[in-house]
């Protein structure tokens, strides 16, 4: 049984942080309240505010699930790597719950205040962090759990070391350019712009990791 931690219980603060915002909030909600916006960032539904509730606490589930399963993560994996670099894992599971509950924070706050736009919140905060996840992509182990896994990245180490080690400098260079990006351009460039940035710093290592495997182990069958 791992012991309660000052990691945990930063962890849980935060996460707190967005559900007492909420309760304070609340009774000041207009009964209708936006819940999806278009790549415009304009509005295209609306709902009951008791909508809101059902959608924080999914995020917020969600969140916890994500932290639980990397804090417990050296206990599972499979591979027993992950144990050298429990440090790691910690470190991004704070980063995860750290962005959701500032994203849970920015859809009640655009609720509460309107006229201000969803895409200029969300959209940087994603980038941010990706670019947290970059900074310390190159120091997750081989694991199934988090990271680029992909067939060749979990076959072989070394082309799990290269792969992340490409994919950090992607991710953290790719996640500051597209924070700029999604702040200074209109809502619908800045959503096409985002999708494309997210859509090459995937793909490329993913790509780059069959690459190198072939290269390095020309005789496996895959």
């Amino acid at each position: 049984m791992k012991k309660f931690t000052y990691i945990d219980l930063a962890a849980l603060l935060i996460w707190l942080i967005p559900v007492i915002y909420l309760f304070f909030v609340y009774a000041s909600l207009p009964e209708t309240v936006p819940m999806h916006y278009g790549m415009d960032g304009k509005v295209n539904r609306y709902g009951n505010k008791s909508e809101l509730i059902t959608l924080v606490a999914i995020m917020l589930g969600t969140q916890l699930f994500v932290y639980l399963l990397l804090r417990f993560l050296p206990g599972i994996d499979p591979k027993k790597q992950v144990k050298s670099g429990e440090g790691t894992f910690q470190k991004l599971a704070l980063g995860i719950v750290f962005f959701i509950s500032a994203l849970v924070i920015a859809i009640i706050f655009s609720t509460a205040h309107k006229g201000i736009k969803i895409d200029k919140l969300i959209l940087p905060l994603t980038g941010l962090l990706f670019a947290f996840m970059g900074n310390i992509m190159h120091s997750i182990k081989p694991n199934y759990f988090a990271g680029i896994r992909t067939p060749w990245t979990l076959e072989s180490e070394d082309t799990w070391r290269v792969t992340h080690r490409l994919a950090g400098k992607l991710w953290f260079v790719g996640g500051i350019i597209l924070t700029v990006l999604t702040l200074v351009l209109p809502p619908e460039a800045a959503t096409v712009a985002f999708m494309c940035g997210v859509g090459i710093i995937v793909f490329i290592p993913v790509i780059y990791s069959y690459i190198y495997f072939k290269k390095h182990q020309p005789d496996q069958n895959l």
